[in-house]
């Protein structure tokens, strides 16, 4: 992952960036919160932003949401900074580290604030298929699509794709479409030029401009508002762009991998995705099937997560007792491999004998929840006086309360989208509801 350290951090940047780097992060220097924005600003593309509490967080913060520019802030100072830390806090910063850096620590923010992990591991011969067609495609200049269910690995193979391609020594640029604001999106997509809008101080470059020559992940692009489809459907056969408040278009060449996890095809009937964009993303559709229908790969990715986390945690290695894995082998993952990466991460961090055993795989099948939950109230509550709105609310929130509030796994129990999952909670916080 790319991160952005800004100021001085109290002589502990040395420290910060080589605990940033074993785990994983390429690191970039800032001294100033101007200088900071600067970079942000011409396209470095940028998933954690470290900031020195003794800064203008809150300056920083606000000129980010002014600018429309889309990225994850921690502060970090000394340990007796305690008001400069409730400061930051309230000024937008998602978390604060206090120094010297503490290497788990600073493990487990990198680990939140990306899920990133680019080695492919795989056993099964359905994974192996996969691979070697994504293998004869990535040398083209097609536009690729990806499909499957949400934990699947789509971003892992969309950078296998690019790794193969011509495009490899060019850059990787990765958006997620169902994180992103309808607001924010299209800049963070085609940057805009200064003056723009309110806030606009200065012209910045969007991820199809820093992505030209490489090659640009739009990730669950079903979540994507039809207005900027619009926009995408004509960066792409025209090859060019126009920034927000431009007066003239941007040349570019870049190549799109775009994901979902719904199926495109119904989401065109439905009149929520454009269906010239469908045809010119879909050239070539690689579907991708859930870690149940691929069940030799449970075991070889078990293994390989227990070894990550292991050393992560600075944890001996342990073994996977045979009641554990027959524990695993025999669960449907309705999280797929996400869900795996988590449960023997968690494992890892329970275990207290010589070996990984069943008691320290915790597992929840969700589905199977609901499920009981659905045919419990079909036989016991009576719906009659109950308005379709609130039958609604209360399928939402007990579909969350059981994903332990999970909105990905939620919406795709509920049949609806992030983005739709999302406008309802908004809703009812807005009722006053305590979400």
């Amino acid at each position: 992952m790319e991160l952005l350290i800004v100021g001085t951090l109290e002589g502990q940047i040395g420290a910060a960036s080589k605990i940033a780097v074993q785990q994983g992060g390429q690191v970039t220097l800032a001294d100033t919160v101007e200088r900071g924005l600067e970079i942000l600003r011409n396209g470095k593309s940028v998933e954690l932003v470290m900031i020195d509490v003794k800064l203008d967080v809150y300056k920083f913060i606000s000129s980010l949401e002014q600018e429309r520019m889309n990225v994850l802030v921690v502060a970090c100072g000394v340990a007796n900074d305690s008001s400069l830390a409730v400061k930051a806090i309230k000024a937008g910063a998602k978390e604060y580290i206090p120094l010297p850096p503490d290497a788990e620590l600073i493990g487990a923010v990198l680990a939140a604030a990306t899920r990133e992990n680019h080695a492919l591991i795989y056993g099964d011969k359905k994974t192996e298929a996969i691979l070697k067609m994504a293998k004869q495609i990535a040398p083209s200049e097609a536009n690729i699509l990806l499909t499957g269910e949400s934990g699947t690995g789509k971003e892992i193979f969309s950078r296998f794709i690019h790794d193969n391609s011509k495009r490899a020594n060019k850059k990787f640029v990765a958006v997620n479409c169902a994180a992103i604001p309808e607001t924010l999106l299209e800049s963070e997509l085609f940057g805009y030029e200064k003056g723009a809008f309110t806030g606009a101080v200065a012209r910045r470059i969007g991820k199809f401009e820093e992505a030209s020559d490489g090659t640009l992940l739009l990730d669950e692009i079903s979540e994507m508002d039809i207005k900027i489809q619009a926009k995408l459907l004509r960066a792409i056969q025209e090859k060019e762009i126009d920034r927000i408040g431009g007066k003239s278009p941007i040349k570019v060449n870049t190549r799109i991998i775009a994901t979902s996890n719904r199926h495109l095809d119904e989401e065109v009937k439905k009149g929520t995705f454009r269906q010239d964009l469908y045809y010119r993303l879909n050239v070539v559709n690689i579907d991708i099937p859930p870690l149940r229908e691929r069940m030799d790969d449970v075991m070889v990715l078990a293994k390989h997560f227990a070894k990550k986390y292991s050393e992560l945690n600075d944890i001996p290695l342990k073994p996977i007792s045979k009641k554990a894995e027959e524990k695993l082998l025999n669960y449907r993952w309705p999280g797929n491999v996400r869900e795996l990466e988590n449960t023997v991460h968690r494992a890892v961090l329970l275990s207290t004998g010589e070996e990984i055993d069943e008691n320290a795989v915790i597992l929840d099948d969700v589905s199977a929840v609901i499920q009981q939950q659905t045919e419990e109230t079909n036989r016991s509550v009576d719906f009659s006086g109950n308005t379709l709105a609130n039958m609604e609310r209360t399928l939402i929130i007990d579909t969350l309360k059981h994903t332990m509030g999970n909105r990905t796994v939620a919406a795709n129990i509920l049949g609806i989208s992030i983005r739709t999952l999302r406008n309802k909670l908004k809703q009812y916080q807005d009722e006053g509801l305590d979400i």
